[in-house]
């Protein structure tokens, strides 16, 4: 707006706003988009008359009926332990003056007594496992050519194969240490390893057992184990 136009809008008390000028141009600005707006649509449908909307409609699954599992009847608990009975001293009188007669030569003469065993009989405790009384447990002396034994009497077949297994043998072992008998006490499921832990076990060597300061022979049990790497 010019110098002139400002002052003679101002000297007839109008003053025009933008704001005016765009509120007053809204009718041309509306009809025309909506003349621009119906020739578009008529554009449209003339040049694509088979044009149809997309169908955006939700497909849903049909349901699918299960077979409920059946109810599961929870046993009742169980009874409460009866607390034990209460004991209860008996009532018992006792007479004070019992006493044991003492025994004499004279009651019991010597030359009535039964004759000594001729022979002293020892029971062998080698032949089957028994418990045995000790301290001190046997150690393993060479563990090392335990090994060895172990590698070399591994069943080829088995270990080529990757079987393995565990054979718990039973051991008596003399006061020296010695082992003087083996038995298989669980088998490993094959006659070859458990043939095979016999073997090494006859190679092992023992510490003596003590029982307090006395060696003693002893049944013990050990596992022998061949694995593959």
């Amino acid at each position: 707006m010019s110098a002139e136009t400002a002052t003679a809008t101002a000297e007839s008390g109008a003053f025009v706003t933008a704001n005016d000028r765009f509120k007053r141009s809204f009718g041309s600005w509306f009809w025309g988009s909506m003349i621009v707006a119906t020739v578009a649509h008529f554009a449209i449908f003339f040049f694509f008359p088979e044009m149809t909307a997309e169908d955006v409609s939700v497909i849903s699954d049909q349901f699918e009926a299960i077979d409920l599992p059946p109810e599961i009847e929870i046993p009742p608990p169980p009874e409460q332990i009866a607390r034990p009975a209460t004991p209860v001293i008996a009532a018992a009188d006792i007479s004070e003056d019992i006493t044991i007669a003492p025994t004499t030569f004279e009651d019991n003469p010597v030359d009535d007594l039964p004759p000594p065993p001729d022979e002293v009989t020892t029971t062998d405790i080698s032949a089957t496992p028994t418990f045995t009384p000790y301290t001190v447990r046997p150690g393993v002396k060479n563990p090392d050519e335990v090994t060895r034994a172990m590698e070399r009497e591994y069943p080829p077949l088995l270990r080529d194969a990757g079987l393995g297994g565990t054979v718990r043998v039973h051991f008596f072992i003399d006061e020296e240490g010695r082992v003087v008998n083996t038995l298989v006490a669980e088998t490993s499921g094959h006659k070859a390893l458990d043939d095979a832990a016999l073997s090494v076990a006859n190679i092992i060597e023992f510490t003596p057992a003590l029982n307090r300061d006395k060696k003693v022979p002893v049944w013990i049990s050990l596992p022998i184990t061949f694995t593959t790497r």
